[in-house]
């Protein structure tokens, strides 16, 4: 698996097909919740590709407020625990410690996920919360 920074509208397209199928088909999340004014505006985004080429991870992050958030993580059921979330993940973490090395970096886990986040480096930070009638915690990355 191999994950980078996405360059130009075809990528930025599959990306937003992988998210489609994860969150609104799979997950029933309503698709004006999945998509936002931050897909067009100040988000940075990543794919993930498969050894044979196939697009089957996104994801984003965005500065904030609060620090920088990682968010909208998906993965095709198909390649899940293949690494390309670890993919996703790395590069991203990569990216945001250059361009932000003293910002706080945060998300918001999905519940299945939270193991997932914690053997990266994150850690929890907060009560459990719903968003999009799923259950998530808030987590932020302690740097190595």
């Amino acid at each position: 698996m191999e994950a980078h920074r996405i360059s130009n509208p075809a990528e930025l397209k599959e990306a937003f097909a992988v998210r489609t199928a994860v969150f609104v088909e799979e997950q029933q999340v309503p698709r004006e919740a999945e998509s936002d004014e931050h897909d067009r505006t100040d988000a940075t985004h990543y794919l993930a590709r498969a050894a044979d080429g196939t697009a089957c991870g996104a994801a984003r992050w965005r500065p904030t407020d609060k620090g920088v958030k990682l968010e909208r993580f998906a993965v095709l059921a198909p390649y899940r625990n293949q690494a390309a979330g670890a993919a996703l993940l790395a590069q991203v973490l990569r990216d945001v410690d250059a361009a932000y090395p003293q910002a706080l970096v945060y998300l918001h886990a999905q519940l299945p996920a939270v193991r997932f986040y914690e053997r990266h480096g994150f850690v929890k930070d907060g009560p459990q919360f719903t968003e999009c009638d799923i259950e998530h915690y808030r987590m932020r990355w302690q740097r190595p």
